[in-house]
């Protein structure tokens, strides 16, 4: 049968292909967008950089301690192969990341001549008619690893700041034996004093000091290129019957100390990786820990490796962890450096190198984050924070706190933490430098358990991983921190 058109029925036809397209463009408006095969999104230009997503793992944290705690290391003694060692790890994993030399090295490795006083454990002392030895009557805590004479001078350990000693005296501080604390401030005092030698009656104080110090003299140890004398007060505590027989010995009278000393020359080493930013103008920052620690020394409990699993390869691991993660996402705007200092426990020697021979000029670094002894949390520290040294004295633990990062201020000020780690070295030549912390004074601290059993793995890594976006932020962002008025510290 023929079908002939009908005008009619075709408008009403039209009619409803018009209202369901209506309906149909009505509904497309409601559903989210798609992205088209073949198509692409022009980036804002305004927006940041797109960080992918970051988890810090427990296993490489442990890993990293695995390595540079073991026994394997000896402890890795300032300026020693073991430290050379361990710094050679780090520059494998700052390779392995994808770091480079920084501007003007030709390589990861920065090593330093140091001169190195060992000492025979054969001191003698001599005041007149009293012969004392090492070993049997005293024990020497701390050498500038010469000789030393000058006057007897005894000074009650109460009174000392309010007698002063004598430039070049010979203290013996009597009375009540004093405490840690006390002892280190009444050394403190007499040494800005000018006091060459001081004797103290043996205590739990001192011979926990000497512990601390590995069970052996602690002696400075010197860039070979400074010039200056050895400086510092001879210190050393003596027996309850040696002190006996110095108590006969007339006040005045000529003290000498005779040490008995080799130097051979050593090397210390800083392990250095760079992450070049896209604009250099816009400044550099400093992430850094120690790389050393005390070595092989008095043993306790039949352990006599000091294996420094806190102190301070916790703060080594933090510094691989970030430049592990800063390295894997986006260009960053600033550059940043990350060192490893040899030669910390000797007398921040690896710093004080680094500063006079900074790879990028002081003036460019925009602060300095060190990292000491992540390992465990500080009682006094809320949960899962780091304690920031010298909190108040500028904005950058303030304003990273802001961003995310677990830091808070010290509650040791009294400890002078902020001036007692490579962080200080960098302040001084003006550079906003400070020092995150874990537990300030570990039972550990200094002693052969400073294991990996001893640390908390989940509490480091939780640390490190807060750190990721505020240090993201700094080095993505115009922000430069500063000194408060009055607060930084001065030579």
């Amino acid at each position: 049968m023929s079908k002939f058109w009908n005008g009619r029925d075709a408008i009403a036809q039209v009619s409803l292909s018009v209202v369901l397209l209506v309906q149909a463009g009505s509904l497309m408006a409601q559903l989210p967008s798609f992205k088209i095969p073949g198509t692409k999104k022009k980036p804002d230009a305004k927006a940041g950089p797109q960080f992918p997503a970051w988890t810090v793992k427990p296993e490489w944290v442990k890993a990293h301690e695995q390595f540079l705690a073991s026994d394997a290391l000896a402890g890795r003694g300032s300026a020693t192969r073991d430290e050379e060692i361990a710094a050679t790890y780090v520059v494998s994993e700052f390779m392995q990341y994808g770091l480079t030399p920084a501007p003007g090295s030709q390589g990861f490795l920065q090593s330093i001549d140091v001169v190195a006083p060992t000492l025979d454990g054969k001191a003698s002392l001599a005041a007149g008619g009293v012969v004392l030895t090492e070993g049997d009557d005293m024990q020497v805590l701390y050498s500038t690893g010469t000789s030393v004479s000058g006057s007897l001078q005894r000074i009650p350990a109460s009174e000392v700041g309010k007698t002063k000693g004598k430039k070049d005296a010979v203290v013996v501080l009597t009375g009540a034996p004093l405490s840690g604390e006390t002892l280190q401030g009444v050394i403190g005092t007499l040494f800005k004093e000018g006091v060459g030698f001081v004797l103290v009656p043996k205590s739990e104080a001192t011979q926990k000091f000497f512990d601390q110090i590995g069970g052996k003299t602690r002696v400075p140890v010197k860039l070979k290129d400074d010039e200056s004398a050895a400086h510092g007060t001879t210190l050393a505590s003596v027996s309850e019957a040696a002190m006996k027989g110095l108590d006969t010995v007339r006040e005045g009278a000529k003290v000498t100390l005779t040490i008995h000393a080799e130097i051979k020359p050593r090397q210390t080493f800083n392990a250095i990786g760079f992450l070049a930013g896209s604009d250099p103008s816009s400044g550099t920052i400093l992430l850094t820990a120690h790389l050393d620690h005390l070595g092989v020394g008095a043993a306790v409990n039949g352990d006599a490796i000091y294996n420094g699993a806190n102190d301070d390869a916790a703060g080594t691991t933090a510094v691989l962890e970030l430049a592990h993660v800063l390295a894997a996402g986006p260009k960053l705007k600033r550059s940043i450096l990350f060192v490893c200092y040899g030669s910390e426990e000797s007398g921040e020697l690896g710093s004080e190198y680094f500063g006079k021979h900074p790879p990028v000029p002081l003036k460019d670094l925009v602060a300095n984050l060190e990292f000491e002894m992540i390992g465990n949390q500080d009682p006094k520290m809320p949960p899962g924070t780091l304690l920031l040294t010298g909190f108040d004295r500028s904005n950058l633990g303030s304003t990273l706190k802001e961003h995310g990062a677990k830091v808070g201020p010290d509650p040791y000020p009294e400890q002078h933490f902020f001036e007692r780690s490579d962080n200080y070295q960098l302040a001084l030549e003006g550079v906003v430098a400070h020092t995150a912390a874990g537990w300030g004074t570990p039972l550990t601290y200094h002693q052969p358990n400073d294991d990996l059993a001893h640390l908390d793995i989940n509490f480091m890594t939780a640390a490190i991983q807060s750190l990721i976006d505020p240090l993201r932020w700094l080095a993505t962002n115009e922000f430069k921190p500063a000194w408060f008025p009055g607060m930084q510290p001065k030579r």
